[in-house]
């Protein structure tokens, strides 16, 4: 296990690097998914290679989570990693550390049904429990400068453009 001292270090030389020069932490990361049959998904991005999909109820085989089971863990395993990496560079002890994420959904604006429902959910919340043996002060302040400074939690407070570029290569017979 990574110690926090081995954590602030690291997090200390990002630091320093990206002070000095900001290009070093600039970059585009690309993840590619690529449609599998019954409605499933193979997710890689460099070494990494993960799987989504949709349960029978949707016309999948259930083999795989479903992409809203992936975004929530992603947001979720973002703040729980930021968290550990601010406890470490700020010296607040953990002891532990879980959170929920909650999502509000309604499928209706999904399946097309309703104009007046949004695709996406109507509400995410995120319930923290954490356990350190510093003040609830010093607690309050490392929470709060995390989720400042968290990205995926600023993705989904704030607008971020989208933009969407399409390639369409036609499989129709040459005559």
């Amino acid at each position: 296990m990574t110690e926090p001292a081995d954590i602030r270090t690291a997090i200390e030389r990002n630091v320093k690097a990206v002070t000095l020069r900001p290009s070093v932490g600039q970059g585009t990361a690309v993840t590619r998914v690529r449609l599998g049959e019954s409605l499933s998904c193979e997710i890689t991005e460099g070494p990494w290679t993960l799987s989504a999909g949709m349960t029978g109820k949707y016309g999948g085989d259930g083999s795989a989570p479903n992409p809203g089971v992936l975004g929530r863990a992603a947001f979720g395993s973002c703040l729980a990693i930021g968290y550990a990496m601010w406890a470490a560079r700020l010296g607040v002890p953990i002891t532990s550390l879980e959170i929920d994420v909650q999502a509000d959904y309604d499928v209706r604006g999904e399946l097309g049904v309703s104009d007046a429902v949004r695709p996406g959910h109507s509400e995410i919340r995120y319930v923290i429990r954490v356990s350190s043996p510093a003040s609830e002060d010093e607690v309050r302040h490392w929470i709060d400068t995390a989720d400042r400074c968290s990205s995926w939690r600023d993705n989904l407070a704030n607008p971020v453009p989208l933009v969407r570029e399409l390639h369409i290569t036609s499989t129709a017979p040459i005559e």
